[in-house]
This record gives structure tokens, C-alpha cells and sequence, in this order.
């Protein structure tokens, strides 16, 4: 057949690592992108720095997946994160390992990462297209083309890496979903994942801005059951909460009622918290307790405390009763706020949802519906927590669709 062997849909990290990858494997690629430059998404991840991948096995990448970890358990195997790190140090991208084991270029900049792949698809020689793909073509059941705003371009096999629908303004607008859903996939439906959640009442707002660190956070149900628990960083927001502890704990927030139980103090244990709190006010007895909570806590937090509470802020430490001190301590230990949802899937890091994994060969990335069709990233309903765990979805996803698809001979 002449033209192409393979077309690649989609220039994020999926689609580029796949495009790399196929053409790797001797096949020619054409990599088509609906922006005008590769890698929009990706130069703003991990804050402009790109979280390439997480230092870890790949059992426990497979930890940090709470959405059908066991379909990506053959990728994983094949391309766990230290092959990741290989690949990027081996061409140049030097990397480094953070805190949480995170991975990040030297230079603190996403455009070394995708600077390495791009000079990867030169030397590969695979050709990049700007235009919009707008369906997979088939022929007696298999793939024959793809279908753009510019034409139909023939070939044997294509795959699938548009993304999902977080960060639009990047391109991920869900044009993947409705291609696999025309070629008879069963998409589950899309929603944010890694998102900031919205908060009940006026104390988060009145806190906005404030970040926290190390603090101990724990996510209810409406029953008080745990849905999941975490240790880090917290940001409070106009409209709520964010970080990336609320990020990853908003993957497990489903329906009404939910709510976040912070621990302010997780360094200190009830007893030993109490005898700090009682040292403070006996050394200070004449002060307010708004002075002695300056001790304790960020001062933007103060009024909420004591709005809570039910305390004036002028009361003396000396006239602090028994029962007000247990009730600062039981907040200081539990402060619970009430998350009302999600902000929009526009917010979100990672698109949670997609294309339906039980329709997908979990070793090839094949389709199981139309032969030719292959999916790579975050277009697969899969998705992780924050700490670079994400994109190593995306790096070994793409890494099974092009071995396969590469290992296509012509017929």
C-alpha cells in the first residue's frame, strides 16, 4: 500500500511516544496533530516542569491507580518506569528524583521532555501533520485510513492517544471518544479526575490562598466510611480546595455527602498535642487566645478556628476552660470540611473515564472490535494519582500500542 503504514491520532506524550515507538519497529508513521505545535498538554504538567514518571516498581505504579490497575498490569511490566527514565537520560534528558520519588527534568523545564521526543521523531523520520482527525476509515472490518479535515489519508492501522477532556484549551476535546464510539467502542463516561473540589461555607475562601504542608487528610463518605487517606500538601482556594492531596483524593469522590477530615497536627498525638496546647496557655495566661493560637497555626486560619469553635478571639488563655481546650484539640486533630463536588472536567489534570479497557487487549492496546485500531493514554478509561504516575500510563500504553502496531508487516 502506498502512503503510510501507520497513523498515530494525537502529538500529546501518548501519541508521540507511540509514533516514536512504531517507527522504531522499521514502520513509516504519520503523527497528526490538530494544534500547530506537538505537546501543548505536556509542556504544562507538573507546573511547566513535566513529572515524566514516578521512581518506583511497576507494582507500585500499579499501587497508585485506583481505576482498573489489573488491565495495566502486562504494559507496566513491559515498560515500567526505569525503562522510562532510560529512554529519556539515554538521549540526552537528564533527569532527577524528588520528593514522593518523583521524576523531573534537570533543568526544571517540560521542554527538555518534549524537546527529546521531538528530536526522536526526526530521527525516526516520522512525519508530523497538523489537521484535524475526524474518523478512523474502515474496510471489510478492518482500518484502511483516517479520515481529516484536509482529506483521507490511507493505512494499514492506527492509534488512537487524542486524550480525554481535561485542559480543552490544550486540544483534549473528546474527538477520540466519538472515532471509537462510531467504530462500535463503548466509551464510559467522561468525568474530571486530579480536580479541585468545591467546598460548602465561607471558611475555605476565607482561607484562600493558604497552603499547607504536611498535613494528614482523610476523604468520608456520607456514612463516615474512608474512602482514602493521604499526608502532604493542601492549598484553600476562592471556591474550595486544592493540592495535590485533595487532587488525588477527588478520584474517589462519588455522589453527595462527601467530606474531607484534615489533620493539622499529624506530627502529635492526642496527648502529646494537649500538653502543648497547655503549656502554651499557662506560659501566656494573660494574652488572648488569638496570640497563643499564633503558636499553632497560619494566621489566616485563626478566625476560622475560632469561629468554629465559638470563641471570642480576646478571650485570656487563663480563662480558657477544660472544655474549650478539648474542642481545639479534637478540631486541631479532625478539621472537617464539607465538599458540595468537583469542579469542572475544564479543571482537571486527567480526564477519569474513556474508552472501555474490557474492549481493549491489555498486552497490545489492540482493539478487540476493529483489527488495525490500537488506543495509548489517557483516551483509555484508566487514571492515576498525582506523582508522575499519569504520564507513565501514558508512556506504557503507547509503548504496547507501538510494539504492536509496529510489528504489523503488509499484507
Amino acid at each position: 500500500m502506498s502512503g503510510f503504514d501507520g497513523i498515530v491520532i494525537g502529538g500529546g506524550p501518548a501519541g508521540m511516544f507511540a509514533a516514536v515507538t512504531a517507527a522504531g519497529c522499521g514502520q513509516k508513521v504519520l503523527l497528526l496533530e490538530r494544534n500547530d505545535r506537538l505537546g501543548r498538554k505536556l509542556l504544562i504538567t507538573g507546573k511547566g516542569r513535566c513529572n515524566v514518571t514516578n521512581h518506583c516498581s511497576a507494582q507500585e505504579v500499579l499501587q497508585n491507580i485506583p481505576r482498573n490497575p489489573r488491565f495495566l498490569y502486562s504494559a507496566m511490566a513491559a515498560f515500567p518506569p526505569e525503562k522510562t527514565i532510560a529512554f529519556f537520560e539515554e538521549r540526552g534528558c537528564a533527569l532527577k528524583t524528588e520528593r514522593g520519588n518523583r521524576v523531573f527534568p534537570v533543568t526544571d523545564r517540560s521542554a527538555s521532555v518534549l524537546d527529546c521526543l521531538k528530536e526522536e521523531l526526526k530521527k525516526r523520520r516520522v512525519q508530523v501533520k497538523t489537521a484535524r482527525a475526524q474518523a478512523v476509515v474502515t474496510r471489510d472490518g478492518g482500518v484502511w485510513g483516517v479520515q481529516t479535515d484536509q482529506g483521507t489519508i490511507p493505512c494499514r492501522w492506527a492509534i488512537l492517544a487524542t486524550g480525554g477532556l481535561s485542559y480543552p484549551a490544550t486540544g483534549s476535546t473528546g474527538d477520540g471518544y466519538a472515532m471509537a464510539a462510531r467504530l462500535g467502542h463503548r466509551i464510559v463516561p467522561a468525568q474530571g479526575s486530579l480536580v479541585p473540589l468545591q467546598t460548602e461555607g465561607p471558611d475555605c475562601p476565607d482561607m484562600q490562598g493558604l497552603s499547607l504542608r504536611n498535613v494528614g487528610l482523610k476523604l468520608l463518605d456520607a456514612g463516615g466510611k474512608t474512602l482514602y487517606k493521604d499526608f502532604g500538601e493542601l492549598l484553600f482556594t476562592h471556591f474550595g480546595v486544592s493540592g495535590p492531596t485533595v487532587l488525588s483524593a477527588s478520584c474517589h469522590v462519588k455522589g453527595e455527602g462527601c467530606s474531607l477530615v484534615l489533620d493539622l497536627k499529624p506530627a502529635l498525638d492526642e496527648k502529646k498535642l494537649d500538653e502543648r496546647l497547655l503549656r502554651e496557655l499557662d506560659a501566656y495566661p494573660n494574652r488572648s487566645v488569638e496570640h497563643i493560637l499564633t503558636q499553632l497555626l497560619p494566621r489566616s486560619m485563626i478566625p476560622v478556628v475560632l469561629r468554629r469553635l465559638e470563641m471570642d478571639a480576646s478571650v485570656p488563655a487563663h480563662s480558657v476552660t477544660r472544655q474549650q481546650r478539648r474542642k481545639l484539640l479534637e478540631l486541631l486533630k479532625a478539621f472537617p470540611i464539607s465538599i458540595a463536588g468537583k469542579r469542572g472536567v475544564e479543571e482537571a489534570i486527567i480526564t477519569s473515564g474513556g474508552v472501555a479497557v474490557n474492549e481493549v487487549n491489555p498486552k497490545t492496546m489492540a482493539s478487540k472490535i476493529v483489527p488495525g485500531l490500537y488506543f495509548a493514554g489517557e483516551i483509555l478509561d484508566c487514571d492515576a494519582y498525582t506523582g508522575g504516575f499519569n504520564l507513565q500510563i501514558a508512556w506504557a500504553t503507547a509503548y504496547a500500542a507501538g510494539m504492536a502496531a509496529g510489528s504489523q508487516s503488509e499484507p
